[in-house]
């Protein structure tokens, strides 16, 4: 935002898709922390291809269908979500707006859709869960893990019901322009005892790199699944599944779901868009364990793809984060309205009138 105005205010009802909150975010946010939330590792090869990949699949749609009752509803791990789009989960969303994680929670419990609360939150486990609506909890493990075991003790009483631990993260990617503005986190970590080293040092600001290196365990290998099952009765869920081989290895060490996931292109650059690897993923798995995706997806025609292809459901980050930086807990409300209406509304002229009727006969990627 430049520092000699303010921005105007947004009328909500004008925007109409998801893709409009960016422009809307970028006039309402510090650069260097609207480039945090936007940017990617490397070229961003694939932060443009998560988006781009989507156009390279076409629905196939039915006709002569009685389309008068469309149900949008669907089961996550046994918990009925009123849509298949979750919020996926985003670090340091104060940087969005002053209310942070609890307006996003609001929203998403207003509109019954699952809340995946970051780790690195800016508020905290009990704040969220205070939103009620169905909530789930993204894990970093750190290094030290009695930090994570109190987090995930913290997390299932607060009643979170699935826990998701992220697997692609062991250091931060190369995210380039992090590196020009000279990103530095704050101080705002609302999950963690402010006296631990990495967050006490964080008083001046250290660079994001930094941060990562401090707080996330490198060493996790398969024989650490067991150790994340064992830390509650949540079902596991592992985040950050690109390939067959790693999928058929999650099922084998008992997660329960898997997150199709290239970190929003943060991480490694140039691996497959996260629609590109599903098939496989769900190939591999089969109904062993439930299939979800997280990246590119801005339309409920992209959700439709999706879940014709075999996804349980797909997560949405940035746009959500966007959303709340142009109009807090209504501006993620739209989002989650809007995107609910494509789904509701394409399901119709796709020929179909309930989740379970999608299948892999109606998606066809031409390339």
């Amino acid at each position: 935002m430049s520092p000699d105005r303010e921005p105007a205010a947004v009328d909500l009802s004008k925007v109409l898709k998801l893709a409009d909150f960016e422009a809307l975010a970028a006039d309402r946010i510090d650069k260097p922390a609207f480039d945090y939330i936007a940017g990617g590792a490397g070229d961003e090869v694939t932060l443009a291809d998560n988006v781009a990949a989507f156009r390279r699949w076409r629905l196939r749609p039915r006709v002569l269908v009685d389309v008068t009752s469309i149900d949008t509803s669907t089961s996550w791990l046994g918990q009925r979500v009123a849509v298949p789009v979750g919020v996926s989960p985003m670090a340091f969303q104060h940087f969005a707006h002053p209310h942070a994680e609890a307006a996003t929670a609001r929203a998403a419990a207003e509109q019954g859709v699952v809340m995946c609360l970051s780790t690195l939150s800016s508020r905290t486990i009990e704040e969220v869960a205070a939103a009620g609506g169905p909530r789930w909890f993204q894990l970093y493990v750190h290094r030290d893990r009695r930090v994570s075991e109190e987090l995930v003790r913290r997390a299932e009483s607060a009643g979170y019901s699935a826990l998701v631990v992220t697997v692609d993260l062991p250091l931060a990617g190369r995210r380039e322009r992090d590196f020009r503005n000279a990103f530095r986190y704050p101080q705002e970590f609302g999950n963690f005892d402010p006296r631990l080293p990495e967050v006490a040092s964080t008083e001046a600001g250290i660079p994001l790199g930094a941060v990562i290196g401090g707080f996330n365990e490198a060493s996790l290998r398969w024989d650490d699944v067991e150790w994340m099952r064992g830390l509650s009765h949540m079902p596991v869920l592992l985040k950050g599944i690109l390939t067959a081989e790693d999928a058929v290895l999650a099922v084998e060490h008992g997660a329960a779901g898997i997150l199709v996931s290239n970190h929003g292109g943060r991480q490694l650059d140039r691996t497959p868009a996260t629609i590109d690897a599903l098939p496989e993923i769900v190939d591999a798995v089969g109904d062993r364990a439930e299939v979800y995706l997280d990246g590119g997806v801005r339309r409920g025609v992209e959700v439709l793809t999706a879940l014709a292809l075999g996804a349980k459901g797909v997560f949405v980050g940035r746009p959500f984060f966007f959303s709340l930086a142009a109009g807090g807990q209504a501006g993620v409300a739209r989002a989650l309205e809007l995107i609910g209406a494509e789904v509701r509304n394409d399901m119709a002229l796709l020929g179909v009138t309930g989740i379970a009727q999608l299948g892999m006969n109606l998606a066809r990627r031409y390339a």
